[in-house]
């Protein structure tokens, strides 16, 4: 390809039709976002678990977060007696295996008293060993401290617990593991708890209780062969850098949510939000820093919903309306993928497929209370949506049933959660894409 080539794009936009054109760094390559166009794929679906008991894997697919083991045989999953109300330390859930190749047998493996509802227990599969090794969330049930857990499933049974990351006096779990493994991000479960509920632990010890913001908590990276701490960024650090665009922040509590590592390991995508029940106050900052707390900087351009990394120092994201790829380099919107039509809400829940081919964004009908996904090919910009799945009264607040989709690690499956037929449990559906015809 000569890029700038004028019968070249012409003749593309005679096949495509008006384009939006960005470069695409990561390839080097002149990449096209088309409107909508017929796809040559359709979506088939299935729902692979059953009440009574409820079943979902909880956070959404995005940096790689992936339910399926690297064999892509075994599903992880959360299995729980009640999904009406936000679970203590007494109410374990069941950590289960769901297994592909044998009609999606459930078998449970451990128990967790850290979860919730939107999250789950911050399941991700180990990179250095995605066969057999995963990470989940739980805490003490004598003093509540919440820790994380590396589990294997090739060690004999009463054993699988390769290691416990406690840490006493500032007892974090797991936000999020480094896309090519070594480490994992630590966030303070109990300070969620009173500042944003839906993704905090119910009842979890919080060593920072009532303090606005501490300089001995924020986000902490551990390094998974030592098992050795240290604080990348505190919230007195954070809360001075939005003081002079935020006075207001002074007086105000702040809290962590959605740090994500990037592909590369290189740079840290994370939100500081403050008074999130109040709208017309409410504080809700994104922020990037390398992967070593190094180079913190606010963005610029705030780009929202629940931003993914695409390759480099891109993220795909909301602004406005449109969902859009932001250079955090440049700190700038470099392209656009679709219009409004295809994507009614790019503040929804979004994940790249493994492979950076393709792109799913789940949306919600609050009329209709129904979970929507608009799953996109990159290549070509063709595009189909699923049906919708139901999500009954859990529409908004702490217990609400988000959209959540996931990959598999063949970028040609996905995991979402729906209410069964019955509408009385939640559980887990698979959307396989194939050939029209298939």
């Amino acid at each position: 390809m000569t890029l700038g080539c004028p019968a070249l794009l012409a003749a593309r936009r005679t096949l495509l039709g008006e384009l939006t054109i960005f470069w695409t760094f990561a390839v080097g390559l002149l990449e096209f976002v088309a409107s909508p166009q017929a796809a040559e794929f359709q979506i088939r679906s299935r729902q692979i678990t059953a009440g009574p008991q409820n079943h979902f894997f909880g956070y959404i697919g995005h940096v790689q977060n992936i339910p399926w083991n690297g064999s892509d045989r075994y599903l992880l999953a959360l299995r729980t007696p009640f999904q009406d109300h936000l679970p203590d330390q007494s109410e374990p859930a069941d950590i289960v295996l769901i297994d592909t190749e044998n009609d999606h047998a459930v078998t449970k493996v451990a128990e967790t008293r850290a979860w919730n509802p939107q999250q789950g227990t911050m399941f991700y599969w180990n990179p250095e060993s995605p066969d057999t090794q995963f990470f989940f969330n739980d805490r003490d049930p004598a003093s509540g401290r919440v820790f994380c857990v590396l589990f294997d499933l090739s060690r004999p049974e009463g054993s699988r617990r390769v290691r416990e990351f406690r840490f006493e006096n500032t007892p974090f779990g797991n936000s999020g593991v480094a896309q090519g493994g070594g480490a994992f991000l630590g966030i303070n479960y109990g300070r969620l708890d009173w500042l944003r509920r839906v993704t905090g632990y119910k009842g979890a010890y919080d060593w920072t209780r009532g303090v606005k913001h501490p300089d001995y908590d924020g986000i902490f990276r551990v390094d998974t062969a030592t098992g050795q701490a240290r604080l990348l960024v505190s919230f007195a650090t954070l809360a001075g850098r939005l003081a002079p665009e935020i006075p207001d922040v002074m007086h105000t509590a702040l809290f962590i949510n959605h740090t994500l590592w990037n592909r590369e390991g290189d740079r840290i995508f994370f939100f500081v939000r403050g008074n999130f029940s109040n709208k017309a106050d409410r504080i809700n900052a994104s922020f990037v820093m390398d992967g070593d707390g190094n180079n913190l900087r606010r963005m610029k351009q705030h780009i929202g919903g629940h931003p993914e990394w695409d390759y480099g120092h891109r993220m795909i994201g909301r602004q406005a309306k449109r969902q859009v790829i932001y250079d955090t380099d440049r700190q700038l919107v470099v392209g656009q993928l679709g219009n409004s039509d295809l994507f009614p809400d790019p503040e929804g829940d979004i994940a790249l497929s493994p492979d950076g081919k393709w792109f799913v964004n789940g949306h919600k009908d609050r009329k209709a209370m129904l979970n929507y996904y608009t799953i996109y090919r990159r290549s070509d910009g063709s595009a189909v949506r699923s049906e919708g799945y139901s999500i009954g009264n859990w529409v908004s607040g702490d217990l609400r049933q988000d959209p959540s989709p996931c990959w598999n690690r063949g970028s040609n499956r996905l995991l979402v959660p729906g209410l069964a037929t019955d509408g009385n449990s939640r559980q887990l559906f698979i959307l396989k894409i194939e050939a029209v015809g298939e």
